[in-house]
């Protein structure tokens, strides 16, 4: 008898083990975002951060647009307008600040702050979340600033101001990582997306006409080519969460380090001192520990993906 093939047709991938395709989609996530840096700080180079954001948001907007008549008028229904207001004002003012910060500082450097945001989320964790939080997590917390603190350099003779910038853009989207919790409680994911877009981009309208400068083609390509990779990440990142359990899964995110370092060297020509090596490693490690953790403590949590739609959002 002739070999009947994989039942229902089943495609190759799905052959593979869930943690292993969800490591997969975080690792393409991850490229995407780091090319994506990569663009925002070719173009930042004569645009200002304002005008790239705007486009971010508008092109943010564009791609949740076509979603909203499928779901009716219950996507657009919502029981705390204020709250997706504070909500769109945050998150644009944290993508101002990332690409402020990967426009003026080297690619793993800017990359490397924003891995603070799991020290933020700690710090927030108890007073707006409810949330018990261990000894062993305050002392990661802890480190992990020492780390931030070395990145830095606050006075001294390789401080950058754009440090401080990328350490308040990963405080911010801590910050709306928990509004977001709070307004998923009540709120659709779609609603929740369609009025960050509307926000984000009125918000971001505002400081980008002050500064404006009309794009050429090749950078309204770019500028087109930053929204398409932003979105696609964040479909990659959302499928990952979806397939694959999130402690196994959330150290792959890591790799964003070694993309930004290896796209820094051959494109910018920027070469890490010793310093920066080695906050990254305490900051990279400490949020590690605290990732490890909570994936831990969410084993019997909520299901794969939510966690990862309720950052992205």
């Amino acid at each position: 008898m002739a070999d009947a093939g994989p039942p229902d047709a089943e495609r190759p991938a799905d052959r593979l083990a869930p943690n292993l395709r969800g490591a997969l989609w975080v690792l393409l996530a991850v490229a995407l975002l780091s090319v994506m840096s990569a663009l925002v700080k070719t173009v930042g180079q004569r645009l200002d951060t304002f005008q790239i954001a705007f486009f971010r948001a508008l092109f943010g907007l564009a791609v949740i647009l076509p979603f909203m008549p499928r779901v009716g008028r219950a996507g657009f229904a919502t029981r705390r307008p204020l709250a997706h207001v504070s909500r769109g004002i945050l998150g644009v003012s944290a993508m101002m600040c990332g690409f402020y910060a990967v426009t003026h500082l080297p690619l793993a450097d800017a990359t490397a702050i924003t891995f603070t945001k799991p020290l933020f989320l700690v710090l927030l964790a108890t007073p707006f979340l409810g949330e018990t939080v261990g000894p062993r997590r305050w002392a990661a917390v802890a480190v992990g600033f020492v780390g931030a603190l070395i990145m830095v350099r606050p006075g001294g003779a390789g401080f950058d101001g754009a440090a401080l910038v990328a350490l308040g853009g990963a405080f911010l989207v801590a910050v709306v990582t928990v509004v977001v919790k709070k307004l998923s409680e009540t709120e659709r994911p779609v609603t929740i997306l369609f009025y960050f877009g509307i926000t984000s981009t009125a918000v971001a309208a505002i400081p980008a006409a002050a500064v404006w400068q009309a794009p050429t083609p090749a950078e309204l390509a770019l500028l087109l080519t930053i929204g398409a990779l932003g979105a696609t990440a964040q479909t990659c990142t959302i499928r990952a969460y979806r397939v694959g359990e999130a402690s196994a899964i959330t150290p792959f995110d890591y790799a964003r380090l070694v993309f930004a370092g290896l796209l820094g060297v051959i494109f910018f020509a920027e070469i890490p001192d010793a310093w920066t090596l080695l906050g990254a490693g305490i900051i990279v490690a400490s949020s590690f520990y605290i990732a490890r953790r909570e994936g831990r403590r969410r084993a019997n949590g909520a299901a794969p993906g939510r966690k990862a739609e309720a950052d992205l959002l």
